[in-house]
């Protein structure tokens, strides 16, 4: 498993390849890295030319394969992990995208009621509903109606047998995004500091 907080595009395609063989949660019909394929493709069909947004429902939950990891602080560990090498746009929406399940929770009646029963419990965990005053500061935070739109494909990406594009698929865009951020997927030896 690389070692550090910054990976490259090639730690984040081995470490999302390590979640094959992780359940996303108990009672989930669907791995770590099943989930994150579904969450990507769906974002690609609700938001075609965003190759950054898709990016982020790829790694969204990255920081739950890292060593160390801890529900509560995934988001943070994942938006730190990829912040260098995809870019700031894509490591907000990660780092966002919890607080955006407790703005859904607070702010959409039906919403808690939708939610699976891994993200039942982890919201517990995350701190549950944000109150209002944290719920407008939210709202007002660069990236946030994308964290919302990640925070729903994430959501729907536990289907079981939904067939998707594999991983080796995705490797491109997230080369695309790396270089467009100016990451340009290089290790981190290899980046100018």
């Amino acid at each position: 498993m690389p070692q550090g907080p910054e990976l490259s595009v090639e730690e984040i395609v081995a470490v999302l390849a390590a979640g094959a063989g992780r359940p996303l949660g108990p009672g989930v019909p669907v791995t770590q890295l099943e989930h994150a394929l579904q969450t990507a493709a769906a974002l690609r069909r609700v938001e075609p030319g965003d190759d950054e947004l898709a990016a982020a429902g790829l790694v969204h939950d990255l920081g739950q394969l890292l060593p160390g990891a801890r529900d509560e602080t995934h988001a943070a560990d994942g938006a730190t992990a990829v912040r260098a090498v995809l870019g700031e746009r894509v490591a907000a929406i990660v780092a966002l995208h919890v607080e955006a399940k407790r703005y859904l929770v607070a702010t959409d009646g039906d919403y808690e009621a939708r939610l699976a029963g891994d993200s039942v419990a982890s919201l517990g965990r995350q701190g549950g509903a944000l109150p209002a005053d944290e719920a407008a500061a939210f709202r007002r935070r660069p990236w946030a109606a994308d964290a919302v739109t990640l925070r729903r494909a994430d959501d729907g990406g536990k289907a079981d047998g939904l067939v998707v594009d594999d991983l080796e698929r995705w490797v491109p865009l997230l080369r695309h995004v790396s270089e467009l951020s100016g990451g340009a997927g290089r290790p981190r030896n290899e980046r100018a500091d």
